[in-house]
């Protein structure tokens, strides 16, 4: 889990939700670029986080990207956050005994019929076992550390420019104290009618 490096969390906020991971790819200490992309847009209201071993997040990232148009085709409609999760946790279960090393964190905005915005966030470990949260999830080898300045710095009702604010200070935090995560980071604020995605300079030492 730890031989590329990576790390990713999920934040709730007030009627929105944001996802961070940071950008480095390494070979244990070495580093090999400072632009890995780890989270991925599945439809426009639901981001999934990939931290672990890079060919892994490649090949997850074709294999959720095929069974979500797969479910918009059968279903006429588009996945809904609840209903994604339980997709990536199936997925992972079906290779339980020769399991992806990857740890999916997922984030996204649910519309209820009375159409009410609801923030999503959950995040399963290698083999599928989902776990919801009211305030974040984390996952990648700083996840000791992104949990310990999350619970320090998260509120709840945290507006969306105040979620994002929360969620840098983390991520830039807990990956400074970690040899194999950091080299910058990129953050995405999803809101019921927009996404905000910034990416953020972090020490590259």
């Amino acid at each position: 889990m730890d031989h590329n490096g990576g790390s990713v969390i999920a934040m709730l906020g007030k009627d929105c939700v944001a996802i961070a991971s940071d950008l480095r790819l390494g070979n244990q200490a070495l580093g090999i670029a400072s632009d890995f992309q780890r989270v991925f847009p599945m439809t426009d209201r639901i981001y999934l986080g990939l931290p672990g071993l890079a060919t892994d997040v490649a090949t997850l990232h074709e294999r959720f990207r095929f069974r979500v148009n797969m479910y918009t085709i059968k279903e006429g409609r588009e996945i809904e956050p609840e209903v994604f999760a339980h997709l990536v946790s199936s997925t992972l279960y079906e290779r339980r005994f020769g399991p992806y090393f990857c740890e999916p964190v997922m984030a996204g905005i649910s519309k209820t019929p009375t159409g009410k915005i609801k923030p999503f966030i959950a995040a399963t470990d290698l083999i599928g076992c989902l776990n919801y949260a009211k305030d974040f999830v984390v996952a990648g080898t700083a996840s000791a550390k992104l949990y310990g300045v999350a619970e320090g710095l998260w509120e709840p009702d945290l507006e969306p420019e105040d979620l994002f604010e929360t969620i840098s200070q983390t991520m830039l935090n807990a990956v400074d104290r970690d040899a194999f995560s950091g080299w910058g980071a990129v953050v995405h604020v999803l809101t019921k009618d927009k996404v905000i995605t910034r990416t953020l300079k972090g020490r590259m030492d």
